[in-house]
């Protein structure tokens, strides 16, 4: 846990998000949120309340059922992986580019 993170408790979740506690039970016990425990009372992080509007939107505006959100998380995660994979390689690719243009201007003012 981080020092500065916000924790919120469930009635405050519930009223932010306007839903029923059991809702958010429901969540979690389907994997759609994992909150964390401080003793034994549940608390909710800020990255916990945008999952969660997520989801709520899903369910309530678009009305996907609770497989299909299940579905959209998970390909959402593989989504953010692939997308840190494909930022790792453009990393390497530019400084591969970078050091190759070096090596051509250094090799080209040095025939100057």
């Amino acid at each position: 846990m981080r020092q500065d993170e916000r924790f919120y408790m469930i009635s405050m979740v519930c009223r932010l998000l306007n839903v029923h506690p059991q809702t958010l039970r429901l969540y979690e016990r389907e994997g759609f949120i994992k909150p964390k425990r401080i003793k034994r009372q549940r608390v909710y992080t800020d990255e916990d309340l945008e999952r969660l509007n997520f989801v709520i939107r899903l369910t309530k505006e678009f009305g996907v059922n609770r497989a299909g959100v299940d579905i959209i998380l998970r390909m959402r995660e593989r989504m953010q992986i692939m997308e840190e994979l494909i930022n790792e390689l453009f990393r390497y690719v530019d400084e591969d580019i970078k050091q190759t243009l070096e090596k051509r201007m250094k090799k080209f003012f040095e025939q100057i």
